[in-house]
């Protein structure tokens, strides 16, 4: 395997989730497809979100310089986690489901590009490559983990927290 690099690995779930909701944004009233994929999204996005908390904001928590910018970030994942489950109680072929998705994508797309623009660079000054190698391999080894409790949790109920 390559050296892991923490922001690397977040910027690659990035990309690959932003292109799962221009997919999910292009369907328009197939709710079975719309199901799957939005099924597939949500499963992407919970185990990124867990092991990014277990990884780099654990870390970022505990360094005054950070603690800010970790505890924004947590309590957005609440907040898309939260969409999240609001969205799997409607009808997915919905009027309602469309609105509902189009504010949770632009609170997530919002959400990663801060992460990108914002935070990551900061930690990145305050990090030193050993700790940044070190929650890479972090990251990497709970993402999998963290997709079978996704798949066994559904978003926005309190088993995660």
């Amino acid at each position: 395997m390559a050296t892991a690099d923490i922001y690397a690995d977040l910027k690659r779930d990035h990309d690959k989730q932003r292109d799962m909701l221009k997919e999910l944004a292009g369907l328009k009233g197939d709710g079975a497809k719309r199901k799957k994929l939005f099924e597939a999204f949500r499963i992407e996005v919970q185990s990124h979100a867990a092991a990014e908390e277990e990884s780099l904001y654990a870390t970022m928590l505990g360094e005054p310089e950070l603690r800010d910018d970790a505890r924004h970030s947590v309590s957005e994942h609440k907040e898309i986690d939260d969409l999240l489950g609001e969205m799997m109680d409607l009808d997915f072929a919905s009027d309602e489901w469309e609105s509902k998705f189009f504010h949770m994508r632009h609170r997530y797309e919002h959400h990663i590009d801060e992460e990108e623009e914002e935070m990551f660079p900061a930690a990145e000054k305050e990090l030193d490559d050993a700790t940044e190698q070190k929650l890479a391999d972090i990251y990497e080894e709970r993402k999998p983990i963290e997709a079978k409790e996704a798949k066994a949790n559904p978003p926005g109920g309190d088993e995660r927290d």
